[in-house]
């Protein structure tokens, strides 16, 4: 009996400190998955330059402070800090469709900012813009605990498609890209506050074929 209970404390002197490993590990994943997102890009951007003259929609990359005149509100401006991208996780659709799917769920109006077409309920690559946009409403697109800004002063972009499934087209790519440099240069959003849904939540959106790599070229940062 005693030869068999120094034989069991041996074994456990031996693996005990690989149970401490281990447990420390698991501690150490916890805390990793209940910390805050790392941001896609992590840096910011330089000093904000000055406006340019207006210019028409174009599928080339303006320089900051060139959009539509629809991109930009007339009133007082809501102090914008994140940009949030998403896909619909459908093949099809448009900001009029969008919005009465919300409605239909209960919601006050299309939760996204903008949406970017497909070619299917709008053009490829055409920018929407949503009521929330035009009334500097907060969003309905990033509902996340204890971060009630990715809302508050979050602006939602919405491309149409399942991105599981497909790539973005290039025009998406090309007004994405435009809006998210527009956006950053007039409310000083650093590149490191803009981010995919599934950066701030567990979900897969904006889709595992999403390239933030590609986005970030085409912004030129």
């Amino acid at each position: 009996m005693r030869e068999r209970k120094s034989s069991v404390l041996w074994r456990l002197a031996r693996v005990g400190p690989a149970l401490l490993v281990l447990a420390a590990i698991g501690c150490a994943e916890s805390r990793l998955v209940r910390s805050p997102p790392p941001p896609i890009f992590g840096l910011r951007l330089a000093a904000r330059p000055a406006p340019a003259a207006q210019a028409t929609f174009t599928r080339t990359l303006p320089r900051y402070g060139e959009a539509p005149a629809l991109w930009q509100p007339s009133g007082a401006e809501r102090s914008w800090q994140y940009i949030v991208v998403h896909h619909s996780a459908t093949d099809s659709g448009s900001a009029a469709r969008f919005d009465a799917v919300h409605r239909a769920k209960g919601w006050d109006e299309l939760g996204y900012h903008f949406v970017i077409g497909n070619g299917t309920g709008s053009g490829d690559g055409e920018v929407e813009v949503g009521g929330r946009w035009f009334k500097q409403k907060h969003g309905a697109h990033c509902k996340v605990a204890g971060h009630p800004e990715y809302n508050d002063v979050g602006i939602g972009i919405c491309l149409v498609g399942n991105f599981n499934e497909t790539h973005p087209s290039n025009a998406q790519m090309e007004s994405l890209s435009r809006l998210v440099r527009y956006l950053m240069g007039r409310y000083d959003i650093p590149l490191g506050r803009v981010y995919g849904h599934g950066q701030l939540k567990a979900t897969d959106c904006p889709g595992r074929l999403f390239d933030y790599a590609d986005l970030r070229r085409r912004i030129g940062r």
